[in-house]
């Protein structure tokens, strides 16, 4: 008999066992999906946004832990850039992105939008110096033409001006841009629509070599300027 009501005592002790077991089983599988959670507020310095197979997509970053540019799968050198979002396409490549930051010396605001495998081709900014000697600000659309990727692809135009800026020699940086200008490698500005530094508030087009062409704004003066100019960027008749 007592053997008897030991096995029955092992029983109920295994039946309460499994019972337990099972009502936590239930509860867990009513739970919400772990793999989403709400937060009501969060503090932090850096997002990744990856697809499944771990390709970057986006970065929301502050200053210090910014990405500096990717191209082909590759970094550009380490570089200081602006709190923000960079975007970045399935090909690998930095793709544009919202940068932003202000305070005694400067301010300003970018949403630059960058062709494939390219650099930068349209751009909404907003730039101010609200020093001692502050400027006007500027702020607008502004649009680019950029070389052939296979002229000069971006992760090679990166290393190269890195390279250029380590040498500390504003001569040879000039004498090195001038260069690629005149063999097509660097972009060129097509356009500018919104305000300028010096006020003028207009529509500015530049031919395909960068050489302004047409200027139609109401300037300082608050009265309204058209002006056309030749290759040379010498005054000439609208035709």
């Amino acid at each position: 008999m007592e053997h008897l009501a030991r096995q029955v005592k092992i029983l109920k002790l295994y039946a309460v066992f499994i019972s337990i077991l099972l009502t936590v089983f239930i509860f867990m599988s009513f739970r919400p999906d772990q793999s989403r959670q709400r937060f009501t507020e969060i503090d932090v310095e850096r997002i990744n946004v990856i697809e499944k197979d771990g390709t970057l997509k986006l970065v929301i970053s502050n200053k210090e832990r910014q990405h500096p540019g990717m191209a082909e799968g590759k970094n550009f050198p380490q570089r200081e850039r602006d709190a923000g979002m960079i975007f970045f396409n399935s090909y690998g490549d930095e793709c544009g992105g919202l940068v932003y930051d202000g305070d005694t010396r400067s301010a300003g605001m970018v949403y630059s939008v960058d062709q494939f495998r390219n650099d930068q081709v349209m751009q909404l900014r907003y730039t101010e110096t609200p020093g001692s000697n502050p400027t006007n600000p500027s702020y607008g659309l502004k649009l680019w033409d950029q070389p052939s990727h296979e002229l000069f692809p971006l992760h090679e135009r990166a290393r190269f001006f890195d390279s250029l800026k380590k040498l500390n020699d504003p001569a040879v940086m000039d004498r090195e841009i001038k260069r690629l200008n005149e063999e097509g490698k660097l972009s060129k500005e097509r356009m500018f629509a919104g305000k300028q530094g010096n006020g003028d508030v207009g529509l500015f087009i530049r031919d395909e070599k960068g050489n302004p062409r047409i200027k139609i704004y109401v300037g300082k003066d608050n009265q309204v300027h058209l002006e056309t100019m030749d290759e040379k960027s010498q005054a000439a008749p609208f035709k």
